[in-house]
């Protein structure tokens, strides 16, 4: 995996910024930490949490505080993305490759969040954090929803792919998980975004930079607008603390367990 492939480490410093008041990651943390707080209540004291492609630190943060009878670590391929988190978790992150993780069968719990879509091969970058897993351990996970929802967005983030929940399963059995649970979320964004997507074009014929520029603009918090998008999106934590499967969303939440 290599880091022009994956990623534009400009970004970095640009969500850095702005991630603890946007509101699109307010609300995914919300949704990741009710989950995780699920996942972490039955096991005992000293587990393990592994945050696999740990980005600028803010989840793993969430981690620290949500597994406080755990241990937590980071990994990314980044070493910006490893500076960032380290400042901001202030837990122990390496610098490392999904694809050959150094740290085997040590974990209860990993959870990636928006990585597999960055990846040529997402089956074997899950084989890579199956590796990381306990027998029995758990994957807690998030990926953007419908290729429908195709932008210059993507382009600027170097996706591979937008999935659908019945392909996200497929993959996650394929890399020997079986799926407890998967649901769409962002319910509240997906009529917005759908419209302003086919206003701005899918954005496959866009250059990659002038993506970027397009793409940043986006991570400008508009004080009203985003307070509003906060309080659309809210509700969800709640229903997928219950497990409810929401019927739309722009993004993708999974559970699975290693078989």
């Amino acid at each position: 995996m290599t880091e022009t492939a994956s990623y534009d480490p400009r970004f970095f410093a640009k969500i850095a910024a702005v991630e603890e008041k946007h509101f699109w990651f307010y609300a995914r943390s919300r949704i990741i930490t009710c989950i995780a707080r699920q996942v972490v209540s039955g096991l005992r004291p000293g587990y393990r949490f592994v945050e696999a492609g740990c980005g600028t630190g803010m989840v793993l943060r969430e981690m620290v505080r949500v597994c406080e009878q755990g241990n937590v670590s980071g990994i990314d391929v980044f070493p910006e993305a490893v500076a960032f988190a380290e400042k901001t978790a202030l837990c122990p992150v390496v610098v490392g490759d999904l694809n050959e993780p150094t740290i085997v069968g040590e974990a209860d719990v990993v959870g990636t969040f928006d990585v597999l879509e960055h990846l040529a091969d997402d089956r074997a970058v899950l084989r890579g954090i199956n590796r990381i897993l306990k027998p029995g351990g758990t994957l807690i996970l998030t990926v953007p929803a419908h290729m429908s929802l195709w932008s210059y967005f993507d382009v600027a983030s170097r996706h591979y792919r937008r999935y659908t929940a019945t392909q996200l399963e497929q993959v996650l059995r394929d890399s020997e998980f079986e799926v407890e649970y998967v649901t769409e979320f962002m319910m509240g964004l997906f009529p917005i975004l759908w419209l302003v997507r086919r206003a701005s074009g899918r954005g496959r014929e866009i250059g990659r930079e002038d993506a970027v520029v397009k793409a940043g603009n986006e991570l400008t918090i508009v004080p009203v607008v985003n307070e509003l998008l906060k309080l659309i999106l809210r509700w969800e934590s709640a229903a997928i603390r219950r497990r409810w499967r929401l019927p739309i969303g722009t993004s993708l939440l999974a559970v699975a367990r290693k078989t």
